[in-house]
């Protein structure tokens, strides 16, 4: 199926592995013009050169990260057709470690970098008339799990997709979330935990995933791409779970 985005101009922030570098890969696939971001220059130039796209390295925690990663895009590959928001921080494991301190951490490491990359690229996405805005939140922010200040950020993620989504539904940009359940990849933290404790992790996947396996980088971007399409012309507003049938929530 052709997407209808070949020659589109993409910025994927955290592209340079796991879940942000399958997506760079599957858009690139698409004939999407892909600027890569992330903070560590040699995974970038790697990256970029790996799917013919371009590199910007900064950290999009910052304000001027963030501004960087747009201009340098906008000056060296073109208007910003596509936003993929996949950047995003944790902060604390439970309740014993966590406080105040965690939860601003977290929401300024998801929620205020999504907002902000989001309101430094939307103006001249509307003025177009054409956009896409993607944010890859968790299936924790969908129901209760997970670390308590990620799993607030991510549901403000959430929140946030629906109330931009319907402000800017006339003007010809959607705005959405993907929310991946457990995703194994090499160097991912379900990959640590497995090296760490096997037999735990098989009793988790055997009790908690109905599809009796954890979720590839692929699969997750493979509906990014599509949520990204000509196709998905009416999908905005929407929290998407690819998570194998893990999440319990029934909305």
């Amino acid at each position: 199926m052709d997407f209808g985005i070949g020659g589109k101009v993409a910025l994927v922030t955290g592209a340079t592995k796991g879940i942000g570098l399958g997506i760079a890969q599957a858009l690139a696939r698409e004939g999407v013009r892909v600027s890569v971001v992330a903070r560590t220059e040699a995974d970038v130039k790697r990256v970029a050169h790996d799917i013919n796209g371009f590199g910007v390295a900064a950290d999009v925690t910052t304000d001027e990260g963030c501004k960087t990663s747009v201009e340098q895009t906008q000056r060296n590959v073109g208007p910003i057709d596509i936003l993929i928001n996949n950047f995003g921080a944790r902060a604390g494991s439970s309740w014993s470690d966590t406080g105040p301190k965690e939860f601003e951490a977290a929401f300024d490491g998801n929620v205020v970098v999504s907002a902000r990359m989001t309101k430094l690229v939307l103006p001249a996405m509307l003025d177009r008339g054409w956009g896409r805005v993607v944010v890859i939140t968790s299936v924790w922010g969908r129901e209760a799990g997970g670390a308590p200040a990620y799993n607030a950020a991510k549901a403000a993620e959430i929140s946030m997709v629906k109330s931009l989504a319907r402000e800017v539904a006339r003007q010809g940009v959607t705005v959405n979330a993907v929310a991946p359940g457990s995703i194994l990849w090499e160097g991912g933290g379900w990959y640590r935990r497995q090296q760490a404790d096997p037999q735990g992790i098989a009793d988790f996947v055997r009790h908690e995933m109905p599809m009796g396996r954890f979720g590839n980088v692929e699969e997750v971007a493979s509906a990014v791409a599509f949520v990204c399409s000509t196709q998905a012309s009416l999908l905005t507003g929407a929290c998407i779970n690819v998570d194998g049938g893990q999440s319990r929530s029934n909305i």
